[in-house]
Parts: structure tokens; C-alpha cells; sequence
């Protein structure tokens, strides 16, 4: 859901240095932990000014192929905490997986995407975020995966459209995604579920 007011969020310092995800090594009791990630999110003191944030949460059955409904990996969710200054162009992302496994395959860079596709329909990846690695820890029994971090434009995503990438030198911006952020949607694909293991609309 948007938010209007702008929120902070406290990275590690090694995750502002490198760009890459980092995911702690111990995750103790996965719901415990969830929540103490809630509270970093949402109350901490950062340097970051977000313009929006969105809290998506992606599950099996909102796969689609094109504009029919196909399975994604049952049992399986993913938690999309995205911040968002469109004033800079920049996105900070807290992705958690549960359920999720096998390996990622998508023909993007990554396989965990930010897509423009309204509700029940496909679309071309915008953003392609580190994949989520393995962490300690589950939620009702299914394995997590975390990636956490911060990217800016450009953003690339290594798939073309009549020659150009479907990044930004497509002409996407964070604030074309604030403006109508309902016609966007993230996701993960994987070796299995090609499609998508789950999905989740931002608005």
C-alpha cells in the first residue's frame, strides 16, 4: 500500500558500499524476526527519504500467462517491502521468500523482478533485483530466502524490446510506477515455475 508520507529505512553499512544483498546468518524464529524487520522498516532513523513505499504480498495464485491464470509454487509467498524516491530515481528493496525453492531461472539478469502488468495480466520486467539467498530460519515450516539493498537508474534488466533494454532506456522511472503504481507487480521465477512461483500487485 502507498504511503504519502516519506518513510526511513536503515541499510548496513556493507550493503551501502557494495550494492549487493546481505542476509544475516541467523534468522532465530522466523516471525519474531519478521516483525523486528517491520520495526527497522518503518521506524528506524536512515539518511534515505523514500517519496512512496509498498508493501506487496506475492503468492501463488496471482501467476498468470498473458491473461490466463497458471499455477505458481503452492505453499509458497513472498514479502516485497519496497521504498521508492522518485526524486532520485533510486529503490530500496526488503524481499523475503518462504516456501520458494529450487533454483532461479529467468532470461532477465536476475530472476525477482519489478514488472509493469496491471492485475491478471504479463509485462515487461523494469527492474531486476538481486535474487534472495538462503537464510536460517522458516515460517510454518518452508525455508527463507532474503535480499536486501538499494539500486538506482539506470536500471537494467538484460531483456530487449525492438533492440532496447526494458530498464530505463525504455523510458521507465520510478515516478511513471508511482503515478499508476497498480500496473505494477513483483515477482520471482524460477527453474520450475518459469512464470513465476508467486506474484504480487503493488497497488
Amino acid at each position: 500500500m502507498k504511503s504519502s508520507i516519506a518513510a526511513l529505512l536503515v541499510l548496513s553499512t556493507s550493503i551501502l558500499t557494495s550494492g549487493m544483498p546481505v542476509a544475516e546468518p541467523t534468522f532465530g524464529h522466523a516471525k519474531s524476526k519478521a516483525s523486528q524487520l517491520e520495526d527497522v522498516w518503518e521506524h528506524s532513523k536512515s539518511p534515505f527519504k523514500f517519496t512512496s513505499v509498498f508493501k506487496v504480498v506475492a503468492t501463488p495464485d496471482q501467476v498468470v500467462n498473458g491473461t490466463t491464470p497458471v499455477p505458481g509454487q503452492e505453499g509458497a509467498v513472498g514479502y516485497f517491502n519496497f521504498g521508492f524516491n522518485s526524486e532520485q530515481d533510486v529503490v530500496c528493496y526488503n524481499i523475503t521468500l518462504y516456501g520458494v525453492t529450487g533454483a532461479y531461472q529467468s532470461p532477465a539478469i536476475t530472476a525477482t523482478h519489478i514488472h509493469s502488468a496491471a492485475k491478471g495480466a504479463s509485462g515487461s520486467p523494469r527492474i531486476a533485483f538481486p535474487n534472495p539467498v538462503p537464510v536460517d530460519g522458516n515460517l510454518d515450516g518452508c525455508a527463507a530466502r532474503v535480499s536486501i539493498g538499494c539500486l538506482s537508474a539506470p536500471f537494467v534488466t538484460g531483456l530487449n524490446s525492438s533492440g532496447i533494454d526494458t530498464g530505463s532506456a525504455s523510458g521507465f522511472t520510478i515516478k511513471q510506477l508511482e503515478d499508476n503504481p497498480s500496473a505494477y507487480m513483483a515477482d520471482v521465477h524460477t527453474t520450475m515455475f518459469s512464470l513465476g512461483a508467486v506474484r504480487g500487485q503493488l497497488a
